[in-house]
């Protein structure tokens, strides 16, 4: 199955290895040093300013969606199989 992230992408749910809320990674000093590592490998989806972030085997992507709504997109998901 797959779940729209943002723009026009869609990834595989199974590729997704995490979903990371904005307001809970600005709290941690990991997340910056995760982001920063990652940077090659970022993917910016938001057109301002992102409010999840989508962690991959091979990419990490910043998406518009908060991870409340990406959840409730996989949970639809789910139930639709």
């Amino acid at each position: 199955m797959y779940i729209h992230i943002g723009e026009d992408l869609t990834i595989r749910s199974r590729d997704i290895i995490a979903i990371v809320d904005k307001q809970s990674g600005d709290s941690s000093l990991l997340n910056d040093e995760f982001l920063k590592r990652h940077k090659g490998n970022l993917n910016n989806l938001a057109k301002s300013s992102f409010k999840s972030i989508i962690i991959t085997k091979d990419q990490v992507y910043l998406s518009p969606y908060s991870s409340s709504t990406l959840k409730k997109r996989s949970n639809f998901m789910n139930v639709q199989d």
